[in-house]
C-alpha cells in the first residue's frame, strides 16, 4: 500500500511543453503514431493515426484531469478505422457529467468519483485510466457512461534498450472487457506501452521490449487461464451417456428425436435410440430432456487472441480454423487448448504469405519471390499448419508459385485476390478458396477496383452488388469455373453485412439478441456505425447487403462448397452468420451442415469430426430448442462437450463477464 500511495503522488504530473511519441505496431510491423504534448493548463493534446491495409483511425484529442486523474473535459475529432468522421466532447461541470459522440449523448448527476471512457479513445486514455484507479480508494472507480474498472498491479521489470534503462510495472485493468486489460507505465506514472500478439503501442525507442513484456504478460495470463480452466472443465470419471436426446445427423440433415450417445474417454463409442445402446454399470448420464444435441460446430475464420477460446467454447464453436496469426502466439495457443491448461476449440491453422509494401497486411511474412515463399511454405509445413492464405500484397505472378509449392507440401490454399488480379485468374492460379464474399463480386468490377489492397473492395461493393445481374453469362460462367475447380467459399458475410447496415446509436439485429448480456464497455462498442454511407444511399447499401446473400444462395444451389467463418466477435458472430444463410434462402438443416461437417471435409477432418457417430471425437453441444427447425435456437447452447470433457455454457460465460441467458 506504502508504495500505491507513493505511485499516487507521482503519477500524472504534466510536464508543460512535454512531448511523448509512442509507435503502434500491428503483427510486429510499424504502423502509425501517438504524439502526446502538454498545454500550458495541462491538458494533454493527443495526436494519434495509424494505417491497415488502407484502413485505419485518426483523432485528435484534447483531454483535461482533475487532481484525482478523472477526466474533466474531452474533445476528440477525425475519423475512426473504416473512415468515419467522428467527434467527441466529455464535460464533468459541478459534479454532473454530459457526453456526446456520434453514436451516444447523455447526462449524470455524479454521487460518486467516475472515469468518462471515450468511444473513439486514443491509447493515452489506458494510461490515464490506470493513473485514476492507482489515486482511487481499493484501486476501484465507476465507469461513465457505464461499468466498473478495477486495478491489479503486475510485474515490474528493467529494460534495457538503446535508449538507456527503463524501469516499468504493469497495471491489470479489469471492466473493460472480457478480460482484464494490460498496460505498463514507467517509474513516474506516465504511459510506457501496451502489447499484444495482434497490436502494440510502445514508448519511441523501446520496441525491441514488446516481446519481453509479451512473455511477462503471458505469464500472468497463463497462470489465470489455467486456474480457470481447472474451475471450468469437468473430465467424466468413467462412461458418459447422453440419452433422450433430438440428435442433428448432420449427414443426413434429419434430426433423431429419442437418441443415446455414449462417450468414453474422448471418443464416442456408441449411438442409438434410447434403450438400444448398453450404457455400462456407473456410467454418467446427462438427460437431454428433448433437446437438440448437434456435433461441435466450427468457425472457418478466425484470428485468435488472448481470452478468446472460452467466447468460442460458450458458443458452442468447437474447433476454429486461424486464418492469420503470429505464428509463436497460435502455436501457443494449440498447445495450451489441447493440453487442457486454457479453455478453447480444436485449432486448424492457415499462415498468411504477404507482399512487402505499404499496405502489407500485418504479418512478418512477407515473399516477393519464389524462395522466400518456399521458405515461407516449408515452415508452415513443419509447424503442423494445414494451409496457407494468399494476401492482397502477393505479387499476382507469385500466386501459381505459392500455389505449387503449397500443393507439394499438401498444404490447402485460398485467402484474398491479390492486387491487379481478378477471382477468376486467383482461382486459375490455384487457388482452391476465396476468403470473403466481396473477392466473388469484385471479380465483376475490375473496371473499377483493381487494387484490392483499399476500402474501394468494401465500397465499391456496397455501391454496386444490388446492380450485378447474378443471371448473366459472367456470373454464370464464373460459378461454373468454380465448381468446375471445387473451390470453396468462405463468406463471412456478416462483416459485410454489419458495414453497409448498421448505423452508428443502434445494435445491429446480429446483436441486438446478446447485447444486453455483455459487458458494458463491449456492448457500447457494438453502436459504432459501419461504412461511411453516403446522405441518401441507406436504401443502396441495404440492397447491396441483400445482394450479398442472394449471390450466396446462388452459390448454394450451384454446388459450390460453403463454409462458416465470421472474421469478427468471438463466438457470438457465428450464430448470426448461420442466421443470414438461412435469410438467404438456405435450409436450417443445411446449414447446420455447412458449419459441421462441411467444415470436416474441407479440413480433411471428417474421419474424425462433423458427425456424431462411433469412433469420433466427442465433439458436441446441447442446445435448448431445435436449431434444425429454427436456426436462431443456435444461440441457446447449455451444454458443450469437446474431447470428451464437459462446459456448462452458464459458467463459460460467467467467467469472461457475460450474463447467462
Amino acid at each position: 500500500m506504502a508504495l500505491v500511495a507513493f505511485l499516487a503522488t507521482l503519477v500524472s504530473l504534466p510536464v508543460l511543453g512535454a512531448e511523448t511519441r509512442h509507435t503502434i505496431m500491428l503483427g510486429g510491423n510499424k504502423a502509425g503514431l501517438q504524439v502526446t504534448n502538454v498545454a500550458a493548463d495541462g491538458a494533454r493534446e493527443v495526436s494519434y493515426e495509424f494505417t491497415d491495409r488502407g484502413r485505419g483511425p485518426k483523432i485528435s484529442a484534447r483531454i483535461k484531469v482533475n487532481e484525482a486523474g478523472l477526466p474533466v473535459a474531452v474533445q476528440a475529432s477525425g475519423n475512426d478505422y473504416l473512415k468515419v468522421p467522428v467527434k467527441e466532447t466529455f464535460t464533468l461541470e459541478q459534479g454532473v457529467a454530459r457526453w456526446k459522440n456520434d453514436a451516444e449523448s447523455g447526462e449524470k448527476k455524479l454521487t460518486a468519483p467516475a472515469f468518462y471512457v471515450s468511444l473513439h479513445s486514443v491509447p493515452e486514455e489506458g494510461a490515464l485510466l490506470a493513473n485514476a484507479l492507482l489515486k482511487a480508494d481499493g484501486q476501484k472507480l465507476a465507469l461513465l457512461p457505464e461499468g466498473q474498472a478495477t486495478l491489479q498491479r503486475g510485474d515490474e521489470v528493467t529494460l534495457k534498450s538503446a535508449s538507456g534503462t527503463r524501469r516499468v510495472t504493469s497495471y491489470e485493468i479489469s471492466g473493460l472487457g472480457f478480460a482484464p486489460e494490460t498496460i505498463w507505465l514507467d517509474q513516474n506514472g506516465a504511459f510506457f506501452a501496451a502489447v499484444s500478439n495482434w497490436s502494440s503501442f510502445i514508448l519511441e525507442g523501446w520496441e525491441s521490449s514488446v516481446p519481453e513484456l509479451m512473455e511477462l504478460q503471458g505469464k500472468r495470463s497463463s497462470a489465470r487461464t489455467q486456474e480457470s480452466a481447472r474451475a471450468l472443465t469437468r473430465t467424466p470419471k468413467g462412461p458418459l451417456a447422453i440419452v433422450n436426446a433430438n440428435l442433428f445427423d448432420s449427414q443426413t440433415g434429419k434430426s433423431i428425436p429419442g437418441s443415446t450417445v455414449l462417450i468414453e474417454g474422448n471418443r464416442i463409442k456408441a449411438v442409438g435410440l434410447d434403450g438400444k445402446v448398453a450404457i455400462p454399470a456407473g456410467a454418467e448420464r446427462i438427460d437431454a430432456r428433448g433437446r437438440a444435441l448437434l456435433p461441435g460446430l466450427a468457425d472457418m475464420h478466425v484470428h485468435l487472441s488472448e481470452h478468446e477460446g472460452v467466447q468460442h467454447l460458450a458458443a458452442g464453436v468447437t474447433m476454429v480454423r486461424d486464418m492469420a496469426n503470429d505464428p509463436d502466439a497460435l502455436l501457443g495457443f494449440k498447445r495450451r487448448f489441447d493440453a487442457g491448461e486454457e479453455v478453447g476449440p480444436r485449432i486448424f491453422m492457415s499462415g498468411i504469405m504477404e507482399g512487402p509494401g505499404p499496405f502489407a497486411g500485418p504479418t512478418k511474412v512477407l515473399v516477393d519471390n519464389e524462395a522466400k515463399a518456399r521458405e515461407a511454405v516449408d515452415n508452415y509445413a513443419k509447424q503442423g499448419y494445414q494451409g496457407v492464405k494468399i494476401y492482397s500484397s502477393v505479387k499476382p505472378e507469385l500466386v501459381p508459385v505459392i500455389a505449387r509449392l503449397a500443393h507439394e507440401k499438401g498444404l490447402h490454399v485460398g485467402g484474398h485476390v491479390p492486387a491487379y488480379m481478378t477471382a477468376r485468374q486467383f482461382i486459375e492460379a490455384g487457388a482452391e478458396e476465396i476468403q470473403h464474399i466481396n473477392f466473388v463480386f469484385l471479380n465483376f468490377f475490375f473496371d473499377e477496383v483493381q487494387d484490392t489492397r483499399t476500402p474501394a473492395r468494401f465500397t465499391t461493393v456496397a455501391q454496386r452488388a444490388s446492380q450485378l445481374d447474378l443471371n448473366s453469362a459472367e456470373v454464370r460462367s464464373f460459378v461454373q469455373l468454380m465448381k468446375d475447380k471445387h473451390v470453396v467459399l468462405d463468406p463471412t458475410v456478416t462483416v459485410f453485412n454489419t458495414m453497409m447496415t448498421r448505423q452508428p446509436g443502434t445494435v445491429g439485429p446480429g446483436y441486438a439478441p446478446i447485447a444486453g448480456r455483455l459487458p458494458p464497455q463491449i456492448r457500447r462498442s457494438l453502436l459504432s456505425g459501419g461504412l461511411p454511407i453516403p446522405k441518401g444511399s441507406e436504401q443502396q447499401y441495404q440492397d447491396s447487403a441483400d445482394a450479398l446473400l442472394r449471390m450466396i444462395k446462388l452459390l448454394y444451389d450451384s454446388g459450390i462448397t460453403l463454409v462458416a467463418g465470421t472474421d469478427d466477435l468471438a463466438g457470438f458472430t457465428l450464430h448470426r452468420e448461420l442466421e443470414l444463410y438461412v435469410q438467404a434462402g438456405i435450409s436450417a438443416p443445411e446449414t447446420l451442415r455447412i458449419a459441421t461437417l462441411n467444415a470436416a471435409k474441407v479440413l480433411e477432418r471428417d474421419a474424425d469430426l462433423g458427425t456424431i457417430a462411433p469412433g469420433k471425437f466427442a465433439d458436441m453441444i446441447l442446445v435448448d430448442g431445435d436449431p434444425a427447425r429454427r436456426i436462431s435456437d443456435i444461440r441457446n447452447t447449455d451444454l458443450v462437450v469437446k474431447d470428451g470433457k464437459v462446459y456448462e455454457v452458464d459458467a463459460l460465460y460467467r467467467s469472461i463477464g457475460v450474463l447467462p441467458r
